[in-house]
């Protein structure tokens, strides 16, 4: 596993991470304990030493799941959280300071440590961004040493300018993807200047880039992908990772077209992000051993050719960029 510097942290981290949304159980389908700490084993013993988690991702269970791991096999890796949509209080109130402290001490308990590695906000409203309260709760928690770092992780460019003029902001969680560009010319530049790692989230498009899910693909009643944005039930109509959904098929069948021989789609997509030195560190998901190993090894894979590198560039160009649909 290669590895990184972590921004302008003193963090060194392997650059294939492990989103751990899954080990909370429910929004991606059941994910036995066993289950978990296989995965989060193999993912390990392949070289990732960041967890990307957050407090709401099975109201605790993954920060817990983590914690115990950690304990049973130390190992060091560090891991990023999350505050800011948790049910307790939920919103608006999340966004005051007793209860960003809350959600902060909740945080160090499930995972079992005396100061949290990295904090994020999560996503969380651009008004509250804009006021900037928020970052000084924060910067006063890493000044009682509750955590070493903190960042934001947001859902559009907007977004991740706005949060890149805050002192001491350490990360910028983001969506990139073959599918999602717009980083490369309005953040990446900006973001190196600043010292600001990027911790790139969706990597594969919640599986369009994987080349498994097809028209005819259906999701567990509990995966988050079978719930349009207002919860109800998803229907081939509705948006799916960005995309009206069959266009996002169409759009995943042509990315598969132009993969280089004994390189599957699922490397190909970690490895293009890779590519960019302004990234620190890809999170895909993992559920299962297997899987973990898989994402870790594309760590090894050699970088894209220039040409294929055009030619995904224009695919997003002239195919892609259209049909994006929500904040980005």
């Amino acid at each position: 596993m290669k590895e990184r510097q972590f921004g302008a942290t003193d963090m060194l981290v392997g650059e294939i991470g492990l989103g751990c949304w899954q080990l909370g159980g429910g929004d991606w389908g059941d994910v036995a304990e066993e289950d978990a700490f296989a995965t989060l084993d193999a993912a390990t013993d392949a070289g990732v030493n960041f967890f990307d988690t957050a407090d709401v991702y099975g109201q605790g269970r993954s920060e817990d799941l983590i914690g115990r791991f950690l304990q049973s096999r130390p190992r060091r890796v560090y891991v990023a959280t999350k505050l800011g949509r948790g049910s307790d209080p939920g919103w608006p109130g999340n966004f005051t300071e007793a209860a960003v402290r809350a959600h902060t001490e909740a945080s160090l308990r499930r995972l079992r440590v005396e100061a949290l590695d990295l904090t994020q906000l999560h996503c969380i409203p651009p008004d509250v961004l804009q006021q900037g309260d928020v970052f000084d709760w924060l910067r006063a928690l890493r000044a009682e040493g509750k955590l070493r770092h903190f960042g934001a992780s947001v859902e559009s460019m907007d977004e991740a300018l706005l949060c890149l003029e805050q002192e001491g902001l350490a990360s910028l969680q983001i969506i990139f993807n073959v599918f999602r560009q717009k980083p490369i010319h309005t953040l990446f530049d900006r973001a190196k200047e600043r010292g600001v790692a990027l911790i790139v989230r969706v990597p594969l498009a919640s599986g369009l880039l994987t080349g498994k899910i097809t028209r005819g693909t259906q999701f567990a009643p509990q995966d988050h992908r079978s719930y349009n944005r207002d919860g109800q039930a998803f229907n081939v109509g509705e948006t799916f990772a960005g995309l009206p959904f069959e266009k996002g098929v169409e759009l995943a069948e042509a990315f598969t077209q132009m993969i280089p021989p004994g390189m599957d789609p699922t490397t190909l997509a970690l490895r293009w992000i890779l590519d960019f030195d302004a990234v620190s560190v890809v999170i895909p998901g993992a559920k299962n051993p297997a899987q973990a190993r898989a994402n870790a090894a594309a760590s090894d894979a050699p970088p894209l050719d220039p040409d294929l590198h055009r030619a995904l560039a224009r695919f997003y160009e002239e195919q892609v960029a259209a049909h994006i649909r929500g904040p980005y």
